[in-house]
C-alpha cells in the first residue's frame, strides 16, 4: 500500500473538520479563493526574493517593491478573493508598508540564511510527509533555527506547526547535507530554534525546541488523524465560527438545505414525521444521481477520444456542442538515482533542492539551463501520452 500523502495543512485541516478534509482533499472540490492567501503567498514570494542567494544587504528597497508590484498584477482582484479593486488596493499598499518597515527594522542585521522556501518530501510510519520551511538560518556546530512568516493577525497560536517542523527538519536527509556544505563532518541536524515571525507587527514568537517525550507524544496524535484519514473517518464535526466561513456548507451533510443560515446541526438528525423526503434525502438523490452522469461522462469522453485519435482528427463538431483533442507528453522518471547523479554531474541539484516530478520539469523551462542539459535530462525519462477533450458550446 502507498503511503499517505501528508502535511501539516492537511493535518489542520483533518482536526478543524473531517468533513471538509474529505471535500477539499478526497472530492478535490475547489474553495473560493481568499484575499489573506493571495496577500500572505505575495509577502512569501518577497521575503524569499530578498534572501535568496544573498550576499548582503539586501536587494534595493526599490528592486524588491518593483517585485512585489510584478507578483501582485500577475492576477485580478477577483482572482485574489479581494470585493473589489479598492480592497485589492488597500492590500497591496499595506504589503509596500510592511516590506519598507522591514528593510528599516532588519536591513543593517541582515546575513545568509541557509535556504529559504525549504522544501522535503520524507516516508516515515506510512506517511508521505511534504513540508515547506519558510526559512532555515545555519547558526553552527549543527544546530539551525526554523522560522516560519505569518502575516495575519498576531495571535498566540498553539506550536503544532513547529513541531512538526521540529520533527521532520531533525531526520532530514535534504537538510543534513545543506548543513555539510557549512560544516561537513557534522553527523546530525539539531534544531536548537523555533519561532513565528509575524510580519505586519515584525514581532517574532519564540519557542524552545520541545524535549523528545513531547515529539513523541505529539506524533502519536499525527499517527492517530492519518489512521483516521485512511479508515475514511470523515464525519462533520460542526461549529458556529467553522461553518459560518465553510465553502463547503451548502454540500454538507450538517446543513438542511443550502439557505441555511442558522446553525442547528442537531435538526439534521431529527427523525422526519413527514412522508415526503426531507432536503438531506433530496440531496442525498441528486448527488447519486450526479455521482452516475459523472461515471457515464468519463466512460462517453474516453470512447469520443478513442474515435478521434483512430479518425485522426483534432477537433470535430456537433450540432450543439464542438470538442477540442488535446495531448501532451508526460514524463515520468522512474529511476530516481540516476535523475539525481545527473543533476550532481551537470550542478542542477541546488536548482531543485527535492528532485520531484515537479521541480524536475520546472528545469526545463528555466532558461538558465543548458539545452544539451535538458536533453540528457529528457533521455532519463519515460514518455507517456495524456490525452484530454474540451468542449465547447456552440453559439450562433
Amino acid at each position: 500500500m502507498a503511503n499517505l500523502s501528508f502535511s501539516y495543512s492537511k493535518m489542520s485541516t483533518y482536526k478543524e473538520c473531517p468533513q471538509k478534509y474529505k471535500f477539499r482533499y478526497i472530492l478535490k472540490i475547489p474553495e473560493k479563493p481568499k484575499y489573506y492567501f493571495a496577500f500572505g503567498t505575495a509577502l512569501h514570494q518577497v521575503m524569499e526574493f530578498m534572501y535568496a542567494n544573498l550576499k548582503p544587504p539586501f536587494p534595493p528597497l526599490e528592486e524588491t517593491l518593483r517585485f512585489f508590484r510584478l507578483e501582485w498584477q500577475k492576477t485580478s482582484f477577483a482572482d485574489k478573493g479581494y470585493a473589489s479593486a479598492q480592497k485589492e488596493l488597500e492590500g497591496y499598499e499595506e504589503g509596500v508598508r510592511i516590506i519598507e518597515a522591514y528593510y528599516k527594522k532588519h536591513e543593517k542585521d541582515i546575513f545568509n540564511p541557509l535556504s529559504t522556501e525549504f522544501k522535503t518530501t520524507q516516508d516515515i510510519d506510512g506517511l508521505s510527509i511534504i513540508s515547506i520551511v519558510d526559512r532555515i538560518d545555519y547558526l553552527g556546530q549543527g544546530k539551525v533555527s526554523i522560522l516560519d512568516y505569518k502575516t495575519g493577525k498576531t495571535v498566540k497560536r498553539e506550536p503544532d506547526q513547529l513541531l512538526m517542523y521540529q520533527k521532520l527538519m531533525a531526520q532530514s536527509p535534504q537538510l543534513l547535507n545543506l548543513v555539510r556544505t557549512k560544516e561537513p563532518k557534522i553527523e546530525k541536524v539539531d534544531v536548537a530554534n523555533l519561532l513565528f515571525y509575524y510580519l505586519p507587527k515584525l514581532e517574532e514568537q519564540n519557542y524552545t525546541p520541545a524535549p523528545k517525550e513531547e515529539i513523541d507524544e505529539f506524533w502519536q496524535g499525527v499517527l492517530k488523524v492519518a489512521d483516521n484519514i485512511k479508515k475514511e473517518k470523515f464525519m462533520a464535526t460542526p461549529s458556529e465560527l467553522a461553518c459560518k466561513f465553510c465553502d463547503y456548507k451548502n454540500m454538507c451533510p450538517v446543513w438542511k438545505d443550502k439557505e441555511a443560515n442558522s446553525f442547528d446541526a442537531s435538526s439534521t438528525c431529527q427523525n422526519q414525521e413527514d412522508s415526503s423526503l426531507s432536503p438531506l434525502d433530496k440531496l442525498a438523490s441528486k448527488i447519486d444521481k450526479l455521482g452516475s452522469l459523472q461515471e457515464d461522462f468519463n466512460k462517453l469522453k474516453q470512447e469520443v477520444i478513442k474515435e478521434m485519435q483512430n479518425l485522426k482528427v483534432q477537433r470535430h463538431f456537433g450540432k450543439e456542442y464542438n470538442v477540442v483533442l488535446e495531448e501532451r507528453e508526460h514524463l515520468n522518471f522512474a529511476d530516481e538515482q540516476a535523475v539525481i547523479d545527473l543533476l550532481k554531474k551537470e550542478n542542477l541539484l541546488n536548482k531543485t533542492l527535492v528532485p520531484t516530478l515537479e521541480t524536475i520539469e520546472d528545469l526545463f523551462k528555466d532558461s538558465q539551463v543548458k539545452e544539451e542539459q535538458k536533453r540528457a535530462l529528457y533521455s532519463l525519462a519515460k514518455k507517456n501520452k495524456i490525452s484530454n477533450l474540451r468542449i465547447l458550446k456552440d453559439i450562433e
